[in-house]
């Protein structure tokens, strides 16, 4: 056909057309792309988008050094990832559950029914299973199961079969289970079922095997009161989490420094964006949002000092029990005096946080309380080592001048109705021979004389009988009502130390405040807090004086001196009378409802320039002289051991 004008002129409409269509998508393409692209992020080349949590690692714990305390490690997690799962699901569970028997590894069942015939009620979550099923509060167990089933869709599988996959099935509706949340079916599966696992992913449809971050620590017996522990969120905690952003798999601190530390520590999850087509495939992903790990936070202690204390306080208690001593527990703090730092809160007897779940009944049941923070929960009468404090308010009251004697009879007879005695007939008495020989007639009258009221109210300037405001759990102690029980012979028996009861975190806080001249700290376990990579400070947690006692620099120096006698010639000298650098210190005898006295001491050291001070208690362990050696030899370990060096800390670790 013979080509033609008329012809052409339609081509070239054509053309004009078909140029004009393609400028259009293409000025669509471009805005979509380019001009748009953020607006029109939730799709990618005809594909939805849809995005999933990216887990962040959890922030670490190290002592002052930045040696580790509690550390991650990686380790396998079995998921179900909703953006893959087909119509098998039932049979991909029940696969799985097998492989999981076969190798003797654990899966996650929170299904509040018994593994096995009949499937009666376990547990206290029965009303959380009804709420899930909507069934009526008088459902029965059969009932449950019944509607699982129907649920579920389980009709052709074994009672047993049944059973093992509605566990799955549960917990994946009781966690939000979803493209965003995955649901972790087991965790920290060994290596060796990981490999299996991934070698039949091809009949494991949504099944993954994740590296994830796991809680390590690197000594389990390392002051694990106040470390604390991590575990699930528990049901009633759930919706504050999930305000946070929590997964429902999530671990979190249950106690100690891990429960304190928790918005620090966590961390701020990413997230994987998936492109999925109109078949619900995916055929693209990308991290999207990277996850920032927690923060690290450093601790004042000294894990060295903590691991040595630790075991002083145990071959003591033991040593004493095995040679026919009464001693049943001990503990003891080391403070650092300017600042108001806790070097160690150590404890005898305590536990393994590797072996306490396992353990915990036995634990629980045990007579000698090892779960309990003796340093700073236990709540003693700290018998003598009061007299430093009843001499300060003696003397800045004056009631008491420096010089002054008292003479010592043995019994004190200014009461008609009550008559203590001293432990010795002592004579004429100053200051200095009174806390030297810890003699009771002595303060008897200085507290006489001070009254009760004003004796509290300095008890509690220098902490004692108020919480410390350390970030774990303590014992605000036990302090009389000067208003109701403090006359007469109460006051008598305050002023040595009895009636009133305090912790050894308090006791070792009060004789700091003295040894550095009346400043009272609040005392803390946090140096500072650091970024993941410990290259960023956020908070270097600048000591907190919480008060202030206001001392006379001679009622200070006189009262050290006593103190200084304590060690040297005095009560104390069988322990330290020798030691090679000067000590200031208090022996005290705490009588109790039952058995042998307490046996406490307190230090501060060194005695020109005090750097630490230290209290001990040793329960039912009656005499001075055992707790007079472990405080030496917690001494010895502060300045003398080269094994508590921290010159091999690595570089890039310590935060000054």
């Amino acid at each position: 056909m013979p080509f033609t004008k008329k012809r052409q002129t339609a081509l070239n409409v054509l053309s004009v057309v078909l140029a004009a269509v393609l400028l259009l998508y293409s000025v669509r393409i471009y805005s979509l792309q380019i001009i748009n692209a953020n607006k029109y992020s939730a799709t990618k080349g005809g594909t939805t988008v849809r995005i999933s949590v990216l887990k962040a690692s959890r922030g670490e714990i190290l002592d002052r050094y930045g040696r580790q305390i509690a550390v991650n490690r990686d380790g396998y997690n079995v998921v179900f990832n909703k953006a893959y799962i087909k119509d098998n699901l039932n049979d991909v569970i029940l696969s799985l559950i097998n492989l999981m028997n076969e190798n003797g590894c654990e899966y996650i069942d929170k299904l509040p029914l018994q593994k096995t015939a009949p499937f009666g009620f376990t547990g206290d979550s029965t009303e959380k299973l009804l709420k899930t099923l909507s069934l009526a509060h008088f459902a029965t167990s059969e009932d449950c199961f019944k509607r699982m089933v129907e649920r579920y869709s389980l009709e052709d599988y074994t009672p047993e079969e049944q059973r093992a996959i509605m566990a799955a099935r549960y917990g994946m509706d009781i966690s939000d289970f979803s493209l965003a949340y995955p649901y972790t079916f087991a965790e920290d599966i060994p290596i060796e079922l990981m490999r299996k696992i991934s070698e039949r992913g091809l009949f494991l449809d949504g099944v993954s095997v994740d590296i994830v971050p796991f809680r390590q620590y690197t000594d389990t017996s390392l002051a694990v009161n106040l470390i604390g522990t991590v575990g699930p969120i528990y049901e009633e905690d759930w919706n504050k989490y999930k305000e946070k952003g929590y997964s429902y798999n999530d671990k979190v601190g249950k106690s100690g420094i891990e429960l304190w530390a928790e918005d620090y520590l966590h961390g701020t999850d990413g997230e994987v964006t998936y492109y999925v087509d109109a078949q619900g495939n995916i055929v693209d992903s990308e991290i999207t949002k990277a996850p920032v790990s927690g923060k690290t936070i450093v601790l004042t202690l000294d894990s060295r000092i903590q691991r040595k204390t630790q075991d002083l306080l145990e071959s003591a208690v033991r040593g004493l029990r095995a040679t026919g001593g009464t001693a049943t527990a001990a503990s003891a703090v080391v403070i650092d005096v300017n600042t108001g730092g806790i070097l160690c809160g150590a404890n005898y007897p305590t536990y393994d946080s590797a072996t306490m779940s396992e353990k915990y009944n036995e634990l629980l049941a045990d007579p000698r309380k090892p779960l309990t923070n003796r340093a700073f929960q236990g709540v003693y009468p700290i018998g003598s080592t009061i007299k430093p404090a009843v001499a300060t308010a003696a003397l800045e009251t004056g009631k008491y001048r420096i010089g002054d004697v008292v003479y010592c009879s043995q019994v004190y007879n200014y009461f008609e109705d009550y008559k203590p005695k001293c432990m010795h007939y002592h004579g004429t008495m100053n200051l200095t021979n009174a806390l030297s020989k810890s003699c009771n007639y002595f303060f008897f009258d200085l507290g006489r004389r001070v009254g009760a009221t004003t004796l509290t109210d300095y008890f509690k300037q220098f902490g004692l009988g108020v919480r410390t405001g350390v970030e774990v759990d303590d014992s605000a102690g036990i302090i009389v009502n000067p208003a109701t029980d403090g006359f007469g012979g109460d006051t008598l028996q305050i002023s040595i130390g009895q009636l009133n009861a305090f912790t050894p975190l308090q006791m070792a806080n009060y004789v700091a405040t003295f040894a550095n001249g009346g400043t009272h700290y609040r005392a803390t376990l946090i140096d500072k807090i650091v970024s993941y990579d410990l290259k960023e400070i956020y908070d270097d947690c600048e000591p907190e004086v919480l008060n202030t006692v206001s001392i006379k620099p001679e009622n200070i120096r006189a009262i050290k001196e006593g103190m200084l006698s304590v060690t040297v010639d005095g009560t104390g000298r069988a322990a330290l009378g020798d030691y090679p650098i000067k000590i200031g210190g208090k022996t005290g005898t705490s009588q109790t409802n039952s058995g042998a006295d307490h046996s406490t001491y307190i230090i501060f050291a060194p005695y020109d320039n005090p750097q630490i001070a230290i209290s001990l208690v040793l329960e039912h362990g009656h005499s001075s002289y055992t707790s007079g050696n472990i405080v030496r030899s917690i001494l010895d370990y502060c300045f003398f051991s080269e094994d508590n060096s921290s010159k091999d800390t690595a570089p890039n670790t310590v935060l000054d």
